[in-house]
């Protein structure tokens, strides 16, 4: 039984659901103890940039006196990474260049959490401009993983992840063009979706998925457990008639007899950079668990992986950089370090000609094809989210078995399916001896999402999510 704070903070959403449906919590007693972790753990974490506690109570007290048209999210205390307009709060991109912009209206995926009853409790921390696989930027410093103050929850939706897996928030919204929500919910022990583009809504990201990052891009759930995380897909997911990506294709459910028809693929690496032992083991387990449930996995690794991270280079490094460029001109004595790293990493690139430009975007979507068709035998795969755990602040690189992995290669597994557009779902599998989480990976074609949810369930049943030791009051 559920009595205490702690353990209201500590349930699943779906468990916090129904303690409001069955009217053994109300709305605004889950709220005054998300509120009170917030201000036990966010002055250490710093995952959260815009909260105030009186703000969140007003709206709990609002939906405690709802009597009908109660929403399937009613009552849910959750939390938004800062570069989705949520109405009121913070929206800044973790970038003194906008100090103090309040967003006017909400995003369209935050519009459908709040008519599904949400509370907003806040938003959360990002590096400046999204640029970066670590939290950290000048306006509001940096986020520390709840496991280790000592390492980074990732990035760019590293506040998220971190406000979750601290329990500060049932769940939340980030977003990834290159594993941004994957690899924190790897860091940090928790679970996330990079939904297929157009899956969800992006109108209102900041800055908004356009040209290459309406490929690269999408706005996805983060949650404790594969459970909650597809229960705000299905909430978040539909078309919008005013996003030229968006796809009128409805959330369905999928039968697990079903699913056992199709194979598995199964690897540990792409060959060319390795991944820890404990990242191995973690995919063992996975793939033993996933047997046991009746699938067949199989070792399989598409052929393309090397030639979509190229591309994916080209669009998310050397076209970010050149996005950026008449936001920053002229004020580049205000950017952080953090971001000042990515453009020059960028810059050994440099930019891309019209024609080089051209030829990438038509070799994408020809590699894509490439790609789909070898996953017509393997439609679901299975594989590591990063080569490294939760890394230390400011490392950037790492030797795993005699080879030094540098900083954005150990990240490349995220990365591939940015290019592809796949959908991605990380679950928490293994554990280090010292407690920091190793997530894996499962992957799915172009607007499967539910087939990968679906999988990561039995994966998430048979492992799932553990608190950090700071999370639990004393």
């Amino acid at each position: 039984m559920i009595t205490g704070m702690s353990e209201l903070v500590l349930a699943s959403a779906g468990q916090q659901l129904e303690l409001v449906r069955v009217g053994k919590a109300s709305v605004l007693e889950l709220a005054e103890a998300h509120i009170r972790q917030i201000e036990r753990l966010n002055p250490v974490i710093n995952a959260l940039v815009d909260f105030d506690a009186e703000r969140v109570r007003e709206q709990a007290r609002a939906l405690d006196a709802r009597k009908d048209s109660r929403g399937v999210l009613h009552g849910l205390p959750m939390t938004i990474k800062s570069s989705i307009s949520t109405a009121g709060y913070l929206c800044e991109i973790g970038s003194t260049i906008h100090r103090g912009d309040v967003s006017t209206e909400d995003a369209a995926a935050v519009a459908s959490l709040r008519a599904a009853g949400a509370v907003i409790l806040g938003t959360s921390n990002c590096p400046e401009f999204l640029m970066a696989y670590e939290t950290d930027n000048l306006l509001h410093g940096r986020t520390n993983n709840p496991y280790d103050l000592e390492r980074s929850p990732g990035g760019s939706s590293g506040g998220e992840a971190a406000a979750i897996a601290a329990c500060m928030s049932a769940g939340g919204l980030g977003s990834d063009s290159g594993g941004s929500v994957r690899l924190p919910a790897h860091f940090t022990g928790i679970c996330a979706l990079k939904p297929t583009p157009g899956r969800v809504p992006g109108r209102g990201h900041l800055p908004p998925c356009v040209g290459p990052f309406s490929i690269l891009g999408a706005i996805g759930p983060m949650a404790r457990s594969i459970a909650d995380v597809t229960l705000l897909f299905e909430a978040i997911s539909g078309y919008d008639a005013t996003d030229p990506i968006s796809t009128p294709v409805a959330f369905r459910k999928r039968e697990l007899a079903d699913l056992k028809e199709m194979r598995i693929g199964y690897f540990e690496d792409d060959g060319l950079v390795g991944v820890t032992r404990e990242t191995r083991n973690a995919l063992h387990d996975s793939a033993a668990a996933l047997r046991d449930a009746g699938f067949r996995v199989e070792p399989f690794r598409p052929r393309t992986l090397e030639l979509l991270r190229k591309l994916w280079w080209k669009f998310f490094v050397q076209c970010g950089a050149m996005f950026y460029q008449p936001a920053i001109r002229g004020k580049e004595s205000q950017l952080s370090p953090i971001f000042r790293e990515f453009l020059s990493i960028a810059e050994k690139d440099g930019p891309l000609g019209s024609a080089e430009l051209l030829d990438a975007w038509a070799e994408l979507d020809l590699l894509r094809g490439k790609t789909l068709i070898e996953m017509e035998s393997y439609p679901i795969l299975l594989c590591p989210v990063a080569s490294v755990p939760a890394f230390r602040h400011g490392e950037r690189s790492w030797v795993i078995d005699s080879q030094r992995v540098d900083y954005l290669d150990a990240m490349r597994f995220t990365q591939w399916f940015n290019a592809l557009a796949a959908p991605a779902a990380v679950v928490p599998v293994g554990r280090l001896p010292e407690g920091l989480p190793i997530g894996v990976q499962i992957v799915a074609r172009p607007y499967e999402d539910e087939i990968a949810l679906a999988v990561a369930d039995i994966v998430d049943k048979a492992f799932g999510y553990r608190p950090p030791v700071m999370v639990q009051y004393s």
